[in-house]
């Protein structure tokens, strides 16, 4: 069993950044796919981005160009760097991990972009 935490998320104006933490209980070799998802009000939760094993990312257009994924294999954490962010990346941010045993999921943390 992972347990996800995590953390970064706040209150930023438009164009500004924010740096999403996503830290793993025990060794994260095991999640062949670590994502991040998002949830706005009233929206189903959305596929951001994610990392594989190997550091092959995949991006939803919206983020393209703004949005980093990376992953840290010796700190057992995954990052998403948030550049550029505008109103409607306003979301509850949940942090996603896939291994053969199983799906894990973050408690999630808000991110609210406003002036």
């Amino acid at each position: 069993q992972v347990q996800l935490v995590e953390s970064g998320g706040g209150l930023v104006q438009p164009g500004g950044s924010l740096r999403l933490s996503c830290a793993a209980s025990g060794s994260i070799l095991g999640l062949y796919n670590m994502g991040w998802y998002r949830q706005a009000p009233g929206k189903q939760r959305e596929l951001v981005a994610t990392v594989t094993g190997t550091r092959t990312t995949n991006y939803a257009d919206s983020v393209k160009g703004r949005f980093t994924i990376s992953r840290d294999n010796a700190k057992n954490t995954m990052y998403l760097q948030m550049n550029g962010l505008l109103p409607e990346d306003t979301a509850v941010y949940y942090c996603n991990g896939r291994s053969t045993l199983g799906t894990y999921w973050g408690q999630g943390t808000q991110v609210t972009v406003s002036s």
